[in-house]
């Protein structure tokens, strides 16, 4: 039996039919408000429409209803924020969020860890925290736009992102059980997923809430290019070492992906006054290849088809991330005081095919074209760290209102790479008996980056109501940074190049930051706006060595810290029923940051750029008639360099012109979404989704160079779902990207890491990264 063609027949039959059983019902007619969000952005709890700044918010429990699988999924539905869709192999590594346009890297970056941090924060709850867990048992998802140092301890140059977990529920024991089958267009065989969520109570004051969810998606991607290896792991000679035959195979849907994610929470009230809640979260992910499709030919010229790969090696990953904090919060009857301790130690690894690289790059000839050349580039990197941070959030109801921070921070970052090229030692002792000392083995490049990184930092904000409907706030922010950073390179291959190189270098900032931000009300539900605030992105050392073998130039030895003046007026307001809100906004962006590669030896490096400027308009409406809720939002981002770009070493040696559009990052983007709810029952309804996204063309890199960079065309993504519910119990059918568009946001392109038959290497690295095709699923929930 066909189980994927079952399951899909079944999720089609379902969305189609439940329409028919919805429609005998009656419609409610009763107007109703639109479904407010309470936040705490502002370090207060507050509506997103009295908060006089452009935020959105993303309640967990739509989350879960439109059967989210990932932050990509999710973030795309949020004007002004665009994401690169690297699919499960790459989703730790890298945070790649853009928010109103403000990166320069390029958009194929994510299999290694840069050394510059994002322009973009992300939290889980009060841990400033890039981790990619599973969206599983939120409370919600927010989106602040715009530089957040005076209100955040982890500053932020273009916005914070915060995922909200549910809290352990006080008085109540209970949970829910889901499970769902999916399969996704191109596959040969049927995913799942599945999660348990309980809450137990102890009395009033104590209760412990777990979470437990597993993810098992086959792959897609067939890679049709694979070297048969040998016991050794080189690829296998059936001719004989020094001929050139190679013996290939291809495996199906190589991209499997198995996760494992689980919470715990403790919430104690010892009293009204004190609330303590203590966190653990943990996460495993193990995936098979990359999401990531060939264009074009292979050494023989065959051409690529569907979702083909064509290295000639498997490019799995995992990685592990644990995360522990304690938050306190203890109402002083004056103000709030909280206190965040939190630690995370965040790891991963991952082999690439570099071959395509080698070959493009013009390195094989080094190695004499030897045969079926293999390039293995085993990528390690971790991120460790301990924060402690404090917040006094005055009650309001005064003249003024305020928020007072300390932050501190202690970092360790790591990063590494061992580059092998398979074979090549045992085809040289073959080729050049005589000379077998020579080479040493097949270590090719050896690379460990290590750094410790300390912040303090004091921020807050004071807010004078200035009339009963005119409030002028103003914020700063105050930092102090050290850095230290160690760098070892070696290539050991060949014996006479082998002089292991080390770099070693401090830095040390401090800054203050300001922030003003002006509203008046003009009546219950409408504002307008104006806010100007500086944000902050710390510099730091690449460490190359200046000596010896691998000597780079002392322009690479250290980056500044770039900042961005954001300058953003606003309205929002509406009615019963009915929100809008409408900004435009001007980002002055200086000594822009680059993450990129010495030209000559490769070390990762981070180089500082003359300035960019983004500017655009943002809006959005929702509303709510009875049982039909709609939104729609619109954003227009035009963001580009202001000045010509040049390398550091060589200042003639352009990298990018002036007016150059930034990378990753698209003109328009149009999303909407609808839902109906009917009422089938006296304990039971229907609802209906539809919810679509439309980005135009974006760029895949800043250089100028056709080896990079390269048009990434505009798409579209479609999605449906029908949720019945019946009393606890309630089914899920859904259909994502119903229009199978590939959605490429990044490329590796030909000329960067195609095929080269010349040099022996048939495979081709080149790739698209489309976005998650056609999916169809079912899924149940039962809640106890």
């Amino acid at each position: 039996m066909n189980y994927s063609k079952l399951l899909a027949s079944s999720a089609l039959a379902t969305i189609v039919l439940m329409p028919v059983a919805a429609f005998a019902q009656e419609a409610a007619a009763d107007d109703a408000d639109t479904s407010e969000i309470v936040v705490t952005a502002t370090r207060r709890e507050q509506r997103v429409q009295d908060i006089p700044y452009n935020i959105s918010a993303i309640g967990g429990d739509a989350i879960e209803a439109n059967k989210t699988r990932d932050s990509t999924e999710l973030l795309r539905t949020i004007p002004g924020l665009s994401v690169v869709d690297r699919g499960a192999r790459n989703s730790g590594v890298l945070n790649s969020l853009t928010i109103r346009g403000i990166n320069v890297n390029s958009t194929f970056l994510g299999d290694y860890a840069v050394s510059g941090v994002a322009p973009v924060s992300t939290y889980v709850n009060d841990t400033p925290l890039f981790a990619g867990y599973l969206l599983k048992d939120l409370e919600r998802v927010e989106v602040l736009r715009g530089p957040q140092g005076t209100l955040y301890g982890s500053g932020s140059l273009g916005g914070t992102v915060r995922y909200i977990l549910k809290k352990p529920e006080l008085g109540k024991t209970g949970g829910s059980v889901s499970a769902g089958l999916s399969h996704v267009n191109g596959s040969d065989s049927v995913g799942y997923d599945a999660d348990l969520i309980a809450n137990f109570a102890f009395g009033d004051n104590l209760a412990i809430r777990a979470v437990v969810s597993r993810q098992d998606y086959p792959g897609i991607t067939d890679y049709v290019n694979l070297y048969v290896l040998d016991a050794s792991g080189a690829p296998a000679a059936p001719a004989g070492i020094l001929a050139s035959n190679a013996s290939y195979y291809s495996k199906k849907d190589a991209d499997t992906v198995e996760v494992w994610y689980g919470r715990i929470g403790v919430r104690w009230q010892p009293s009204d006054a004190v609330d303590l809640n203590l966190t653990y979260n943990h996460q495993e992910d193990k995936i098979g290849g990359r999401r990531q499709v060939t264009r074009g030919f292979d050494g023989y010229g065959n051409a690529y088809s569907g979702y083909q790969n064509g290295s000639i090696q498997l490019e799995p990953s995992s990685r592990n991330v644990d995360s522990l904090s304690l938050e306190a919060t203890i109402d002083l009857g004056f103000a709030t005081l909280t206190s965040s301790t939190s630690w995370y130690d965040h790891n991963g690894e991952s082999v690439s095919e570099n071959t395509g690289f080698y070959a493009k790059a013009g390195f094989l000839p080094y190695y004499y074209n030897y045969p079926r050349p293999m390039a293995s580039a085993v990528r390690t990197y971790g991120d460790k760290s301990f924060i402690q941070e404090f917040r006094l959030v005055s009650d309001q109801g005064g003249v003024f209102d305020y928020v007072l921070g300390g932050y501190y921070q202690h970092q360790k970052l790591k990063s590494g790479q061992d580059s092998y090229l398979r074979g090549f030692k045992r085809w040289w002792d073959a080729w050049a008996p005589s000379a077998a000392s020579a080479v040493t083995g097949d270590s090719d490049f050896y690379y460990r980056r290590s750094e410790t990184f300390e912040e303090f930092a004091l921020f807050g904000e004071l807010t004078w109501h200035m009339a009963s409907n005119i409030d002028l706030t103003v914020g700063a922010r105050q930092f102090w940074q050290t850095s230290d950073n160690v760098t070892d390179i070696d290539l050991p291959l060949y014996a006479s190049l082998a002089q292991p190189t080390r770099a070693v270098f401090s830095t040390k900032d401090n800054d203050i930051l300001f922030k003003g931000n002006l509203s008046w009300r003009f009546d219950d539900r409408g504002m307008v706006y104006a806010t100007v605030s500086e944000g902050y992105r710390r510099g730091g050392s690449n460490a190359v060595p200046l000596t010896g073998n691998f000597a780079e130039s002392p322009a690479w030895q250290t980056y500044t810290p770039d900042t961005v003046i954001n300058y953003e007026v606003g309205i929002k307001g509406g009615s019963r029923g009915f929100s809008y809100n409408v900004d435009a906004f001007y980002i002055d962006w200086k000594d822009i940051q680059l993450n990129t590669a010495t030209p000559f030896w490769g070390f990762y490096v981070t180089q500082n750029g003359n300035s960019a400027r983004s500017q655009g308009i943002e809006a959005q409406i929702e509303g709510q008639t009875g049982g039909f809720h709609y939104g729609l939002g619109y954003t227009y981002v035009d963001a580009k360099l202001t000045s010509d770009f040049f390398r550091p070493d060589v200042p003639t040696a352009k990298i990018a012109s002036k007016g150059t559009r930034l990378p990753g990052s698209a003109r328009h983007v149009i999303t909407g979404n609808a839902s109906y709810t009917f009422e089938t029952g006296a304990d039971s309804d229907l609802t209906m989704r539809a919810d679509a996204y439309y980005q135009s063309s974006s760029e895949n890199s800043i250089s100028s160079s056709a080896r990079y960079n390269r048009t990434l065309p505009g798409f579209s993504i479609w999605n449906a779902s029908a949720t019945w519910r019946s009393g606890r119990f309630s089914v899920t059918a859904y259909v994502k990207n119903i229009f199978n568009n590939d959605g490429v946001t990044g490329a590796f392109t030909e000329a960067h890491m195609g095929t080269a038959p010349s040099e022996g290497y048939y495979g081709n690295g080149s790739k698209d990264f489309i976005s998650q095709p056609r999916t169809i699923g079912l899924a149940t929930t039962f809640n106890f």
